[in-house]
């Protein structure tokens, strides 16, 4: 049962950062070329495009991350696994345990920001974006990451019982 929720939420996870890293970093990247011809074709610069283009890599960085956890693809340093590897299977489980705890204060300190944003109203200088919609994906991204390093630990476990069972 457990399984087949985190089964579902992988899929509907995975449809959402596909989609929404690919729609950001087209629009960035339309507006950017857009911006490069205007420039040198025209001697003319859009304003709008730079900003765009930071505000969507502050976004895609931080939804890579939740792709990332799925994709076991986090920086990490396995020298100490290297020397003995008798300490993967706790090191990979205080890994997680890691990860999930900057998750969680991804989601309070997140959550805290963007209430702040709230607060001061504050905009994006040229987009006269409101700042809370920026950081409210620090939240969302702490959530996610939570449910994709879950879905990660659920996965391990299932491979060490197949693991003991095949012995």
């Amino acid at each position: 049962m457990f399984g087949k929720i985190l089964k579902r939420l992988d899929t509907i996870l995975t449809f959402f950062e596909e989609w929404t890293l690919f729609i950001s970093v087209m629009a960035a990247l339309i507006s950017l070329f857009i911006n490069v011809v205007l420039r040198y074709g025209f001697s003319y610069s859009l304003a709008w495009s730079e900003e765009l283009v930071r505000e969507v890599i502050i976004y895609t960085t931080f939804i890579g991350c939740s792709a990332a956890i799925k994709e076991r693809s986090l920086i990490k340093v396995d020298a100490l696994v290297q020397l003995v590897p008798k300490l993967k299977t706790p090191l990979t489980y205080f890994s997680h345990g890691s990860v999930l705890i900057f998750s969680g204060m991804m989601i309070y300190y997140g959550w805290l920001m963007a209430a702040m944003q709230v607060q001061t109203n504050q905009k994006t200088i040229i987009l006269k974006i409101p700042l809370v919609y920026l950081y409210a994906i620090l939240p969302v991204m702490g959530v996610l990451m939570g449910i994709r390093t879950i879905q990660t630990i659920y996965q391990d476990v299932i491979r060490q019982r197949s693991a003991t069972d095949q012995e």
